[in-house]
């Protein structure tokens, strides 16, 4: 079974092979796009999950806002995979950036 990185390096190729012949800056404005579109599935999600619309009631689930968030989050590491072209990259990038926050946090109470 490939690693997570291998994965998401491979989905990201997929996603670029699937723009072929169209023009690079395009592509890239696309993949970022997809990010904001996730993002909005996330709150469509919780709003379906409370019940917020009293025209629709309650259609969704918390279940659905997490898979809703995991979509965001995937989304976001193929379009770094898509940036850098260094495949793997993503989640070693993602690593880094979670080891400077908790860095940046432990002097404000974060606790291991």
């Amino acid at each position: 079974m490939p690693t997570t990185a291998a994965q998401i390096a491979s989905l990201s190729r997929w996603i670029d092979a699937g723009s072929t012949g169209r023009d690079a800056e395009a592509v890239t404005w696309g993949r970022l796009a997809k990010v904001s579109e996730e993002q909005g599935e996330v709150i469509a999600a919780y709003i379906g999950a409370t019940g917020q619309n009293p025209r629709k009631g309650v259609t969704h689930t918390i279940d659905d806002v997490v898979e809703e968030l995991l979509d965001v989050a995937l989304t976001a590491l193929a379009a770094v995979e898509h940036l850098r072209g260094a495949p793997g990259d993503s989640l070693a990038l993602l690593d880094a950036k979670v080891t400077a926050v908790i860095d940046r946090a432990r002097p404000h109470g974060l606790e291991d």
